[in-house]
């Protein structure tokens, strides 16, 4: 089947030539208002995930992914292995949260919130930008020999990545192994703690292939969420399109010449100037159309604003629109798709709000000791061994902890502990325990009893046992 002439560009992407080797990309360094707002946000979510992993909430760190020990953090919750569920839903509010931007106004999380896109754009290509130089410099720098400059400039620029690699990788480290455990680690020295190195260096160098070289391919190749994008997106989504019905016009684009009655010829108001294109940071021809490339970032937006500027045309040749506006001049609103999306991510809020209204600081847990029925013992005394376990989800220790009954005259009797005794703050205490009923309390062979955990003359959590005991006859 012949693919149409104007379609050729989606057989092959912007990084790769005709010969299927990598072609390098210098876009042009972006400026304009949409650029200047990208500066504040970036600086402001930069601030937050560098500062996110120190800032403590009630003793608990802000946010963590301490995935080898299944405890997480989030905006200060601590979610243990026990709550797993919890943190299930956290994460499935997440997605339908970045499904339901991803509808209604198509790739933006790429362009403004994702780290990748916040680092690559807003530090190492700035760095870029001053050791090296903008579009130009840049292009010449890389054809020209090895000499003097090109390795000054060279080395000076992969020492400084290589730098802020480490850096990112300490954060990240903060994130899975928890901050405070990261300072210890850093002021014992690291190479006590060589279990911890290998790891950060590893992770130094992962961030510093990405940045320094892979590059845009992560949004373009690796990352599933471009892909996504073609599933979700719709004629009514949101996104940086080129307004191709004013700036076609009847007969196409053409260069710009003053005094020249460019509606009279049939001309648009693409002056085919190739700045939205050398601006791009993945290497895309917005006038294409929507491309999974594309990761609205609005540098084409500003470049294309200020060309119609200097020759004195309208802004908004490429701008913020869905499809159906440039064709038809339809406004922005809510579709039965979004709707949808929007009444399920209410109800699972809802739904998370319940459980961690609901959700104890304490969750007990006591089970039969594996393989044990019951014992029979003097004065008409049946026993049954348990254990039990106590995880304490705060960041302070509970003392004092005791077990009683409720509604049942019996004993519960600790194995090699007090019958008061502490469960460490954000720990876990656990042993075995023996409960004792006179038969004549019981109700037949299976018995529900309920267990209260008091910290004093608190009552903290309960729990449920089946105690067995002699199976009557009538």
């Amino acid at each position: 089947m012949n693919t149409p002439e104007n379609e050729i560009f989606r057989d092959s992407i912007g990084t790769i030539n005709e010969e299927g080797q990598r072609a390098w990309l210098f876009p042009k360094k972006p400026s304009g208002p949409y650029y200047d707002k990208r500066k504040l946000v970036s600086y402001i979510l930069l601030a937050f995930l560098i500062a996110a992993p120190f800032v403590k909430i009630s003793g608990n760190q802000f946010l963590m992914f301490n995935v080898l020990e299944r405890r997480f953090n989030i905006f200060g919750f601590p979610f243990w292995p026990q709550d797993f569920h919890l943190f299930v839903i956290s994460m499935i509010i997440g997605v339908i949260f970045i499904t339901l931007f991803t509808v209604g106004f198509g790739r933006i999380f790429c362009g403004w919130i994702c780290p990748q896109t916040i680092f690559m754009e807003m530090v190492f290509r700035r760095i870029e930008y001053a050791i090296d130089g903008d579009r130009g410099k840049q292009i010449r720098l890389s054809k020209q020999p090895w000499n003097g400059e090109k390795i000054r400039k060279r080395l000076l620029k992969w020492f400084v990545f290589l730098i802020i690699s480490f850096l990112i990788a300490n954060v990240f480290l903060a994130y899975l192994i928890g901050s405070d455990k990261l300072i210890r680690y850093i002021t014992e020295g690291p190479f006590k703690h060589v279990g911890t190195l290998i790891p950060l260096i590893i992770f130094t160098g992962l961030f510093y292939f990405v940045f320094a070289w892979f590059r845009e391919q992560v949004c373009i190749i690796a990352c599933p969420y471009g892909r996504l994008q073609g599933v979700l997106l719709d004629t009514k989504t949101v996104v940086v399109a080129y307004d191709h019905k004013r700036g076609e016009g009847s007969a196409g684009r053409k260069k710009f010449r003053k005094n020249e009655d460019r509606k009279t010829l049939g001309h648009g108001d693409c002056i085919d100037c190739f700045q939205c294109v050398h601006v791009c940071p993945t290497g895309i021809d917005i006038r294409n159309g929507t491309q999974l490339e594309c990761v609205n970032c609005t540098a084409c937006i500003d470049e294309c604003d200020t060309i119609m500027d200097k020759v004195g045309y309208p802004k908004g040749l490429i701008r913020y629109a869905s499809e159906s506006n440039i064709e038809n001049k339809t406004k922005f609103k809510l579709t039965a798709r979004m709707k949808g999306y929007i009444a399920v991510l209410v109800i699972l809020i809802g739904v998370l709000a319940g459980m961690l209204a609901l959700r104890n600081d304490v969750e007990a847990r006591v089970l039969r000791l594996p393989g044990q029925l019951y014992e029979h013992k003097e004065n008409n005394i049946i026993s049954n061994v348990f254990t039990y376990k106590l995880v304490n989800k705060t960041t302070e220790e509970i003392k004092n902890v005791s077990f009683k009954l409720r509604k049942y005259e019996g004993k519960i009797i600790l194995v090699s502990a007090k019958d008061n005794f502490i469960v460490p703050e954000q720990g876990i205490a656990e042993g075995t325990l023996f409960i004792e009923i006179n038969k004549n309390n019981l109700k037949g062979d299976k018995n529900k009893l309920m267990l209260e955990v008091y910290s004093g003359d608190q009552l903290i959590e309960t729990t449920t046992v089946n105690f067995l005991g002699p199976r009557s006859f009538n």
